[in-house]
């Protein structure tokens, strides 16, 4: 893919984000079947308090899903058997990382209402190019936000009447002729 065609649909998703979507993807495009770095985006807390726990549901199809530790907070993985087996490196994977907590250690690691931070993990985007969705759960001093809401259509990319979207990856199609490399 040529580099200013992905600087100019990268730049268009970010600007199509809406205000209210307050957990997003640093970077809302990838090319399919690709090494990508997920980095979601929490720009607030829940009713005015801060935020200790983050959950993260992989999507289907983003394979081998590899959090970032974070000083202060306590990871946790859970594994679950995948519908679609694939092969990786030589080996045939029937489970795989289906969601990412994050979780404070110490009152003072939490994320204060007014601060910002990012929550990383890493992984391979799915092999067909379409919309996926991170689905996030914020767990905060008071209340939670759940980051869940996809439209009804499962290839559209609309937010409009969300109140609570989950982060959008769009996922492009490749130049062809390429293959997977770590």
């Amino acid at each position: 893919m040529k580099p200013l065609f992905l600087i100019t649909v990268l730049a268009a998703a970010a600007l199509a984000s809406p205000a209210r979507a307050h957990v997003t993807l640093e970077e809302p495009a990838a090319i399919a079947g690709k090494g990508y770095k997920a980095t979601l985006r929490v720009g607030h807390g829940c009713e005015g308090t801060a935020t200790h726990t983050l959950r993260v549901l992989v999507p289907a199809g983003f394979r081998g899903a590899k959090p970032m530790p974070k000083p202060g907070w306590a990871l946790e993985t859970r594994r679950a058997p995948l519908a679609q087996p694939y092969e990786s490196h030589g080996r045939r994977v029937t489970e795989d990382v289906v969601e990412i907590t994050w979780k404070a250690t110490s009152r003072d690691a939490w994320l204060a209402d007014a601060h910002y931070d990012e929550f990383v993990l890493r992984g391979q985007t799915p092999a067909q190019p379409g919309p996926i969705w991170f689905k996030v759960q914020q767990l905060c001093e008071k209340g939670q936000w759940d980051w869940f809401e996809t439209p009804a259509d499962p290839q559209s990319t609309s937010r409009a009447g969300l109140k609570a979207p989950a982060a959008l990856l769009e996922v492009l199609p490749g130049m062809g002729g390429e293959e997977h490399r770590h």
